[in-house]
């Protein structure tokens, strides 16, 4: 299932804004910082690909910033060029590619080091380092605490690489720079890695075993973030669900899966209250689950806190039983509807989203309807709908021949996307007369005497801006809408 944090991978591309000294992160490498403040180093980071990826970026601000490098939002000032990069699919690689190219010629201008960071640079490490003559460093997803070292030995004029994957590593004592902030929602990471196996996902192999983060620096975490006046976080992980810790060094592997609360083991609708407690003014969020481990316990405790947001990102992939198997998703369709239902009937109020992978090896046009078959009887609120994009590595590219044509791809996810934004409407045409708490999280793109926020079914809502300010809640009556958007006004 790890694929399925990836929705936003064609959405999002992350500019730093400079980053304020009082929050700076811990000095994790102070034996640098001296010599780095001295020259004025400063560096620029790019983020392709999930949230996780922006979390894992917002980790490594703060690890240079612990090594003296002070960020900037021009590339062209920067000592330092970073892209941490996404491998889920290719037109994101592509993306990278096209992106290294353009820095080749500020390069050549410009003494300044170039490095591909995250799941593209564990896969093509060697082919960035021998082909791409652009990139000086090359370090995976859990090795950021090696870059002030790569760092100094790039600078030195050697090829600096760290791709190990770790068992262990959760950067949990790292406090994140908040790169790109509204001031009001933060992502935190609660786990790293996956062991499920989906046969299209490379993530497995990029970003290594599942491991939880002590849930006492997840609170931690959050508290601090409220403090500061954040109020939404939303947790992070390739399977939230599967989220267990304990403190036993002897509850490991199927020891841990089956040991219980009692025994000082914390699972993911436990972690999920004890940040929910931190204040009943701060929103959480949840992204992703895995519907084979999407528990009613989880579901109970959204029910039971206001501030757990009542939505639910449940990636389905294919609506068609054998195309399940195939992808190894560990579920049939079946499967699928009764957890569907589940939320519906323990939060009614519950949005639903998902992932849907059009066109995948072998898939015939009646599994293809089962796919639009599942999207009926979801009507999911949102839906991030891609082709299939055989991956290097993994087991459907080794087991399988991707056959589906190009054009029977494209023409199947059209159909998908189409009767996506069918019940998108009918969705939002149902909450029309309704009133929403809404945080509110800054002004409207396009008229800036609007304001927008998300009501707890994460769906966008603007209003008159009159005199309220962001970072608070208002009650907003919805009087009409788009496919994408409420619109309403604010009442007391």
């Amino acid at each position: 299932m790890s694929d399925d944090l990836y929705n936003n991978e064609v959405a999002f591309e992350l500019q730093p804004k400079v980053i304020d000294e009082s929050r700076q992160g811990e000095a994790l490498a102070a034996g640098h910082a001296e010599t780095a403040r001295a020259n004025g180093k400063k560096f620029y980071i790019e983020s392709y690909g999930c949230q996780m990826n922006f979390a894992d970026s917002e980790v490594v601000a703060s690890i240079l910033n612990g090594a003296g490098f002070d960020a900037t939002t021009d590339f062209t000032e920067a000592d330092l060029i970073l892209l941490n990069t996404c491998a889920i699919r290719e037109n994101a690689e592509q993306r990278i590619r096209g992106r290294l190219q353009h820095f080749k010629g500020i390069k050549r201008r410009k003494g300044i080091l170039v490095g591909v960071l995250g799941c593209m640079a564990e896969r093509l490490k060697e082919k960035f380092l021998e082909q791409e003559k652009i990139v000086d460093i090359v370090a995976g997803p859990d090795a950021y605490r090696s870059l002030p070292d790569l760092i100094e030995e790039a600078g030195s004029g050697q090829k600096a690489v760290n791709v190990l994957l770790s068992r262990e590593e959760t950067y949990a004592e790292i406090s994140p720079v908040r790169l790109n902030s509204n001031g009001i929602s933060a992502y935190i990471s609660i786990m790293r890695g996956c062991d499920n196996m989906c046969s299209f996902c490379v993530v497995p192999f990029t970003r290594g075993r599942e491991r939880s983060r002590d849930w006492q620096s997840i609170v931690n975490e959050a508290k601090d973030l409220y403090e500061q006046g954040y109020r939404e976080v939303t947790l992070l992980g390739q399977n939230v669900d599967s989220y267990r810790y304990s403190d036993d060094p002897k509850l490991v592997g199927k020891k841990l899966l089956e040991a219980k609360y009692e025994e000082g083991v914390i699972n993911f609708a436990q972690l999920l209250e004890k940040v929910a407690l931190v204040a009943p003014d701060l929103r959480v969020r949840f992204s992703t689950s895995h519907p084979k481990d999407m528990t009613d316990d989880v579901l109970h405790m959204m029910a039971k806190y206001h501030n757990i947001c009542k939505y639910v990102h449940l990636p389905v992939q294919s609506g068609n039983s054998r195309v399940l198997e195939m992808m190894n998703r560990t579920y049939d369709r079946e499967w699928y509807k009764q957890r569907i239902d589940a939320i519906k009937t323990i939060v009614p109020e519950a949005a639903i989203s998902t992932d849907i992978i059009a066109g995948f090896c072998s898939e015939t046009e009646e599994e293809h309807r089962d796919t639009i078959s599942m999207m009926e009887y979801v009507k999911y609120t949102m839906a991030y709908m891609f082709v299939y994009s055989e991956r290097p590595g993994t087991v459907a590219a080794k087991k399988y021949t991707d056959d589906v044509p190009e054009e029977v791809k494209k023409r199947r996810l059209q159909e998908i996307v189409d009767i996506h934004r069918i019940h998108s409407l009918e969705s939002n045409k149902q909450d029309v007369g309704k009133v929403f708490e809404v945080l509110i999280e800054g002004i409207s793109a396009r008229n800036d005497m609007e304001l927008y926020g998300r009501n707890t079914q994460n769906k966008v809502i603007v209003f008159p801006k009159g005199d309220l300010k962001t970072g608070t809640y208002a009650n907003v009556l919805v009087t009409h809408c788009t496919s994408g958007t409420l619109i309403g006004t604010v009442v007391s």
